[in-house]
């Protein structure tokens, strides 16, 4: 995954003319990583409650679902946030262009 962020970084700046569009893109392109591994790590801790909860009495299996799918709810919520932060940057940097 953070080899293809890269390879499409890499692409987005050679694309670009100035040096303004290159830093915007950059920096559009860290936001959207930064924001990917932080929901990986969401999305892992979703895995680690659905195994307990599978593993628990009846109350922890319904505690531990419960909090897989909050953090699940999260992980897509740092997704789209970072995806609307990276997009609004991208937008900023053309609207000066």
């Amino acid at each position: 995954m953070r080899l293809a962020l890269a390879a499409l970084a890499a692409l987005s700046l050679a694309a670009c003319n100035s040096p303004a569009d290159k830093a915007a893109d950059a920096q559009a392109d860290a936001v959207e990583a930064n924001a990917d591994a932080t929901a990986a790590q969401l999305d892992a801790s979703a895995a680690a409650a659905k195994a307990a909860a599978e593993a628990g009495t009846d109350t922890a299996r319904v505690d531990a679902a419960n909090t897989a799918a909050s953090l699940e709810r999260e992980a897509d919520a740092v997704r789209e946030a970072g995806e609307a932060k990276a997009d609004a940057i991208e937008e900023k940097a053309d609207e000066k262009r």
